[in-house]
């Protein structure tokens, strides 16, 4: 039985989106050590420490302060010790501009931030269980939207 946990990075400048996030993920079945920032800037700080722990799945806001979801997705991608990192993109927008910005980007998914508290639960389930290793190779617009 493997004990370790999952490290997971949550980006939401959203309080409530946050505390939700959190209540959900402590009630699936997957172990996971979450760590939670409040924008986009936090979060570049604390991947570009020396010896930071990267997470293996980023769960990131598109509409934050200071510096926002695609931001953060760029800089990602253009950083060689980061460019390989899951990025899901997390956020309320379901403009196709948004979506197909995040694409073009580089982001592994598009998840719309469910409103009911039992489909957070799955959604986080169902990205958490992806293995990204292998999902990145056949990546595509149309399963490039996590649909509920």
């Amino acid at each position: 039985m493997n004990l370790q946990k999952l490290k997971v990075a949550l980006v939401d400048d959203d309080e409530d989106d946050r505390f939700l996030f959190k209540e959900a993920i402590d009630q699936i079945h997957i172990k996971t050590e979450l760590s939670m920032f409040e924008n986009g800037q936090k979060f570049m700080d604390f991947l570009l420490l020396p010896k930071t722990t990267l997470p293996q799945v980023v769960f990131l806001d598109l509409n934050m302060p200071v510096k926002n979801g695609l931001e953060c997705l760029q800089e990602i991608r253009k950083t060689n010790h980061l460019k390989d990192l899951s990025v899901a993109i997390y956020s309320t927008s379901s403009s196709e501009t948004d979506i197909d910005e995040t694409f073009i980007n580089g982001a592994n998914i598009y998840i719309n931030k469910p409103n009911d508290f039992s489909k957070l639960k799955s959604v986080i389930e169902k990205v958490l269980q992806i293995n990204w290793q292998y999902n990145t190779s056949n990546l595509n617009k149309e399963n490039f939207i996590m649909r509920l």
